[in-house]
């Protein structure tokens, strides 16, 4: 285990074995940094600090044992994404679960019961993809209307939700936590907080997609149906056809398509190409908005969700934050572990617990 947290650590840092004993200063050889990755030797107290001065990362995450490894995890990335910044990213992603588990533990919380279907489906056109997104909603009882938190949805279903700042190369990912004892596996969503909120809760969307489709069959692109799902998830068929009564095949005004985003909580393209989704524009009406008056959308938010408005704030993790200071409530940890976990002052937390003094 710390063999592995230090050889990620290094590539992380983008070092060669060499590059890290020279950046320690020669208190270690390269062979010897070798020996600790490959598990033949362990460090000393003083080695093991600067190993983790030296690679800029704390020794919690070298010597925490709640993750073993992400099993079935796929960065999707640019072609151009280097192997530093894939075990960057990495890294970062265990860091965090690692604080959630540990969590988990002290609070004796079942982290791998969720409510994800036990199989994945094999959808072969978007009627299918569309069927599951509904019969999802049905499982879940979320009606028809739009979904104010895909943060909280997820996380209330068993999911954890580990929002980092990773690059906007990486779009997202999903997959599993393996961990040590034979302990279950645990599902992870994570999304860069880079994105914008329409972008984080369409990615949120299309990664749960990834938890609920196996396989595409035919000519069936499975990240197409992915998208699918998600802007089927988010913007349901029945919902926006009465929120669009009377429409026929015009190009929206541009307060409508502002109103219908701010509705579902999603990209302006989003909700073009859903309207070509559900009928009530033609391919070739949706492909002449993004040649004209759409054709910056894709790369320019227009009128953006506010971060600090009703989908911004509902869209933050808070799971994790709240569970902390019950458990410090309870006495279950110290003012200063709860300080370490929520990476805080511990003044900063223990104002938060006691309130100000008064006279203040």
């Amino acid at each position: 285990m710390f063999g592995d947290r230090l050889r990620l650590a290094r590539k992380r840092a983008g070092l060669s074995l060499r590059d890290l004993a020279e950046r320690i200063g020669h208190d270690v050889s390269a062979q010897a940094i070798s020996k600790y990755e490959s598990g033949k030797m362990f460090p000393s107290s003083s080695v093991l600090v600067a190993l983790g001065k030296a690679l800029d990362v704390s020794l919690d995450f070298l010597m925490s044992n709640e993750v073993v490894a992400l099993a079935g995890v796929e960065f999707r990335k640019h072609s151009g994404t280097s192997a530093a910044e894939r075990a960057h990213a990495e890294a970062v992603v265990i860091e965090e679960l690692e604080r959630h588990l540990a969590l988990d533990a002290i609070l004796e919380l079942d982290s791998e019961k969720n409510a994800l279907p036990k199989e994945r489906a094999l959808v072969g056109s978007f009627d299918e993809v569309e069927a599951l997104a509904d019969g999802l909603r049905k499982r879940w009882e979320l009606g028809n209307d739009p979904i104010p938190s895909m943060t909280d949805l997820l996380e209330d279903k068993g999911l954890k939700i580990i929002a980092v700042d990773i690059p906007k190369r990486f779009s997202g990912l999903t997959g599993d936590v393996q961990r040590p004892g034979g302990k279950p596996n645990v599902p992870i969503i994570v999304v860069s907080t880079q994105f914008t909120i329409e972008r984080r809760r369409f990615t949120l969307a299309h990664e749960l997609a990834h938890r609920i489709i196996g396989e595409a069959r035919g000519d069936l692109k499975l990240e197409k149906a992915m998208d699918r799902f998600a802007a089927a998830f988010l913007i349901p068929r029945k919902h926006l056809l009465n929120e669009v009564t009377g429409a026929r095949d015009a190009l929206p005004p541009y307060n409508e398509i502002v109103r219908l985003k701010h509705l579902y909580g999603v990209a302006a393209a989003a909700i073009l190409l859903r309207l070509k989704d559900v009928g009530v524009l033609s391919e070739a009406t949706v492909s002449y908005a993004f040649q004209t008056y759409a054709r910056a959308w894709r790369t320019a938010e227009p009128m953006p969700l506010d971060p600090k408005g009703p989908y911004g704030k509902l869209e933050q993790p808070t799971r994790f934050e709240r569970s902390v200071y019950w458990a410090l409530a309870d006495r279950l940890i110290s003012l200063p572990r709860a300080a370490e976990l929520l990476r805080r002052p511990v003044s900063q937390v223990e104002l938060a617990v006691r309130g100000p003094s008064l006279g203040n």
